[in-house]
């Protein structure tokens, strides 16, 4: 059994969506960034870790993509023009999408007023704009951005926008992105992880 650490409403969300998706057995523990439970399994603080036995897995994308590759779901295999293509799509997802939403939240929450930059958010906010255009044009016609598989980086950019509604406050562009966000929101499985995220 897997034991999943860290609150919900941090990347560890992708984790337990992505358990739920698995449907595999597994337990939450609710614990905070940098409480000393996390520090003990990560010295960053941060969250989530993953207890797999006694062996520690870091960081959501390298959870997620572990737990699709040793369950044979939500990831082509590796070694495949489609693994290639997906972890095209992921490291989009990171590099693109996420690094705006994370620098506008380290420089409005977390680093030293002396070290942030007041005014951030509109260099952030064009950033995440241009990335919703290029996701729109990588994206087409296709239901999931590999094509008709859900798989890991769809989990990512679903939370990332999330995330870019809920605390910067920003629009999913309307049309083929907001309807693929919106897909993804209908599955039992994040519907199940949102419910759990609500109730802690």
């Amino acid at each position: 059994m897997y034991t999943l650490v860290g609150i919900l409403k941090t990347r560890a969300f992708r984790v337990l969506w992505c358990l739920e998706e698995l449907q595999v057995e597994y337990q939450h523990i609710a614990a905070i960034p940098h409480s000393d439970e996390v520090s003990k399994l990560n010295p960053s603080g941060k969250v989530p870790a993953l207890l797999v036995g006694d062996d520690v897995i870091l960081d959501s994308v390298a959870i997620c993509q572990f737990l699709a590759d040793r369950h044979g779901q939500l990831t082509h295999k590796a070694g495949t023009i489609a693994r290639g293509q997906q972890d095209s799509w992921t490291q989009f997802a990171l590099d693109d999408v996420e690094s705006p939403l994370w620098t506008h939240a380290k420089h409005s929450f977390f680093l030293p007023k002396e070290l942030a930059i007041a005014d951030i958010a509109r260099a952030t906010k064009h950033e995440f704009d241009r990335a919703m255009q290029v996701l729109e044009t990588r994206l087409g016609d296709r239901e999931f951005v590999t094509g008709d598989t859900f798989t890991i980086p769809d989990i990512i950019l679903t939370h990332c926008a999330n995330w870019a509604q809920n605390i910067p406050k920003w629009d999913i562009p309307k049309g083929p992105v907001r309807d693929y966000v919106e897909r993804n929101r209908t599955r039992a499985a994040y519907l199940k992880t949102m419910e759990l995220r609500e109730a802690e």
